[in-house]
């Protein structure tokens, strides 16, 4: 059956506009935008002036299996992408085990295609076990379907391993992705350092712990010329850089999770937990510093960094509370606070949010264009709501925006043009 979407505000971040328009699926795929009515058997469907753009493309998930299914399943983090309008998400390695060998990566390439409504690709651990001492199996992981190669939030310390993990990366053209931070001035600490920290008695981390993790990277790049992805830039000091690098013509993209650019380290109020995250929220001067390079394009990526995490690990004290938020179904209506602020018009978020991190990662989908997946959502940029918590569909309910009025709902996914999330009507 074809589908035609008609009366729809049409955002297309390949093109860069928000126009009125109509478009057509037809065997899983976009057969055209804006070309001329219906055909005679096509189910018509009246988007009614709502936002119809490609499905989210979220970089950056933890699921707990295998090892914390308890926490999140690929069943309740698919049915969370959906109802967030994520039509693709791609996980971390940081597992239980780790996600570092070929038979462990066809577990969950075969667990998430029979579990998750939406289109699922994985990263694979840089080094066994992710204990940055020995490289992992990176051509067999390659093979068996691994999208990139991370440590996640461990950092690989000893420079003689990782330059040969990316030599060897490099002769396969695959993806590694750093997490930028030295470990040494980031161990223990909680929050960003500064007079906050000082007034709540939180061991803070200074931003240059970013700046001097992402200054080596830099050279062990320039050294070996493998491609390069920054999970997450968060502070202001290390855009110069991220720059620099680019300018001298290593192959660098950039990323950002969404609560680094809607929150500051003063959510954190009196020790509120759930808005302990990894890294540590900024200041405000660092919020708007990168709100700028997204609408730039320096930083490239928009993503979730969904975390989660269950009561016990979150009911502690500040600084013994586990970090990490849950964010596939907050990820599009937190970043309608950047749009509705004027800060970033609606191409340029799904330009960070589908179109660049489906490149990255050699991926079809994030674009409206004829022979692209069928992968969209349907959207009210303008519809407010309370956010409870107990009503998101992940099975950990560790969120930030809990009890926080915001704007955008997600109306309906669909995959491959088949709706796999519809919100009923009130």
């Amino acid at each position: 059956m074809t589908l035609f979407f008609t009366n729809a505000r049409l955002i297309d971040p390949e093109a860069g506009t928000d126009t009125k328009g109509t478009l057509s699926v037809q065997d899983g795929v976009i057969s055209g935008v804006n070309d001329g009515p219906p055909p005679a058997d096509a189910r018509i469907i009246d988007c009614a002036g709502k936002c119809l753009a490609p499905g989210l493309v979220d970089w950056g998930v933890h699921v707990g299996e295998p090892g914390a299914r308890h926490m999140e399943s690929f069943r309740s983090a698919g049915l969370s992408a959906a109802a967030g309008g994520v039509t693709t998400f791609v996980t971390r390695p940081d597992t239980t085990p780790a996600v570092d060998t070929p038979e462990t990566l066809d577990f969950l390439r075969r667990r998430a295609s029979t579990e998750s409504p939406v289109n699922v690709h994985h990263m694979a651990a840089l080094t066994r076990g992710r204990d940055g001492r020995e490289m992992a199996e990176i051509g067999f992981l390659l093979d068996a379907g691994a999208v990139a190669f991370t440590d996640a939030e461990r950092v690989v310390t000893d420079t003689r391993i990782l330059g040969r993990c990316l030599t060897y990366a490099r002769s396969l053209g695959a993806l590694v992705v750093g997490h930028p931070q030295d470990p040494g001035l980031s161990l223990g600490t909680s929050v960003t350092s500064g007079k906050f920290a000082s007034l709540r008695g939180l061991s803070g981390v200074s931003p240059m712990a970013e700046r001097m993790g992402f200054d080596r990277d830099m050279a062990l790049i320039e050294m070996t010329g493998a491609r390069y992805h920054a999970d997450q830039i968060t502070c202001a000091r290390t855009l110069p850089a991220l720059e620099r690098a680019r300018r001298n013509g290593l192959d660098v993209t950039a990323g950002i999770s969404i609560h680094h650019l809607t929150l500051n380290e003063y959510d954190v109020g009196d020790y509120r937990t759930f808005f302990k995250v990894s890294p540590p929220l900024r200041r405000e001067e660092d919020r708007l510093a990168m709100v700028q390079a997204v609408a730039d394009g320096v930083i490239d990526v928009i993503g979730s960094f969904h975390t989660p995490q269950d009561e016990e690990s979150k009911r502690l004290p500040f600084e013994e509370a586990a970090p990490g938020a849950v964010g596939l179904e907050t990820l599009l209506p937190a970043a309608m606070r950047l749009y509705h602020a004027g800060h970033l018009t609606l191409p340029q978020l799904w330009r960070a949010m589908a179109l660049n991190p489906a490149r990255r990662l050699g991926l079809a989908c994030g674009r409206l264009a004829a022979q692209a997946p069928a992968d969209l959502v349907l959207f009210d940029p303008d519809a407010p709501f309370v956010l409870d918590r107990f009503s998101l569909k992940s099975k950990s309910k560790n969120t930030p925006f809990d009890g926080t009025r915001m704007e955008g709902k997600v109306l309906a996914t669909y995959v491959a043009g088949e709706p796999v999330f519809q919100r009923e009507t009130a």
